[in-house]
């Protein structure tokens, strides 16, 4: 395993890509930005996703897929800051997560309700919520039982 605090750089590298653009930067782009060889920079990508599991690469590549509770790869759960919808949350849990990235700053989250297909919204700052629609929404979290149980249903 590769040196924590060289992971931390990393983790805070991506973390930091995602919300100033709203797309995972690439492993030869962090490299760069920590002064290692790009293949380096590739392996300790892979370092840190292995010690944030709740992370991943798109199979079978070196893309980062998911990075909560923001989402490289589009999702049904829109996040507008500013005006600006660029970001993407990895489930609706995570969504309410993305607040405690924009500190001070109204965050929406537009999804469809995975049930009926209505629209939901959400706006909260700094952890509060501010305003649901509609007001009775309610969170489900659909986790397997039986022989589905532990294996999460994206991967």
């Amino acid at each position: 395993m590769a040196d924590p605090r060289l992971m931390d750089r990393m983790f805070q590298r991506i973390m930091r890509g995602l919300v100033d653009t709203g797309r995972a930067p690439h492993y030869a782009e962090l490299a760069r930005a920590l002064g290692m060889p790009v293949e380096e920079g590739r392996l300790l990508l892979h370092d840190v996703m292995r010690a944030y599991p709740i992370g991943w690469l798109h199979p079978d590549t070196d893309y980062i897929a998911s990075f909560p509770p923001l989402n490289n790869q589009p999702t049904q759960y829109r996040i507008t800051v500013r005006g600006a919808q660029r970001w993407f949350a990895q489930c609706g849990f995570e969504a309410t997560s993305a607040t405690w990235l924009f500190p001070g700053e109204a965050v929406r989250i537009d999804a469809a309700c995975l049930d009926c297909g209505d629209p939901v919204t959400v706006e909260m700052r700094d952890g509060r919520l501010v305003w649901v629609d509609p007001p009775s929404a309610v969170g489900h979290l659909n986790y397997g039982f039986g022989a589905s149980r532990g294996r999460p249903p994206f991967l």
